[in-house]
């Protein structure tokens, strides 16, 4: 084998915005979405699906080999919460949860994880975003603090 390194990483992460009153509106998400994927090429991250609602976002990736990933999810929250201000005095005060959630994803699981992110209205009609973390973080035996799980802070 060359010098060369190769991965093939799928992570699935998930945010939430800090406030409950600056909501996403729903004319603005493909804007988002797509500056999302503007800035995971950017840092050479491949994306394979980014949806969400109002308070929250989903985006299955693969990782990039040259970066962290809290690196990117601190330069996507970056470049969308000064694209999203700057779109009406509306977001003024739009601001993204400091934490994230990251979930690795096999190759075998990837149509049904884009499925699960392309499907983000429907599902959270039967499902709050609390309820969904909550399932992931259960899912995926990662421990956590109830008390601090939903500060939004």
């Amino acid at each position: 084998m060359s010098g060369r390194s190769y991965s093939k990483i799928y992570i699935h992460t998930i945010w939430h915005i800090k406030s409950h009153a600056v909501e996403i509106k729903p004319e603005h998400r493909e804007g988002l979405y797509a500056n999302i994927a503007t800035t995971l090429k950017e840092m050479e991250c491949i994306p394979i699906s980014i949806n969400g609602t109002g308070n929250h976002v989903h985006v299955l990736m693969v990782l990039s080999k040259n970066y962290a990933l809290k690196d990117i999810i601190a330069r996507i929250k970056r470049t969308t919460s000064y694209w999203m201000k700057n779109l009406e005095p509306y977001y003024s005060g739009f601001v993204w949860q400091s934490g994230y959630s990251a979930f690795s994803v096999s190759q075998s699981v990837v149509d049904t994880t884009r499925a699960y992110i392309n499907n983000q209205e429907e599902h959270h009609k039967r499902m709050s975003f609390e309820q969904e973390l909550k399932r992931f973080l259960d899912l995926y035996g990662v421990n956590y603090d109830p008390k601090y799980l939903f500060s939004y802070d």
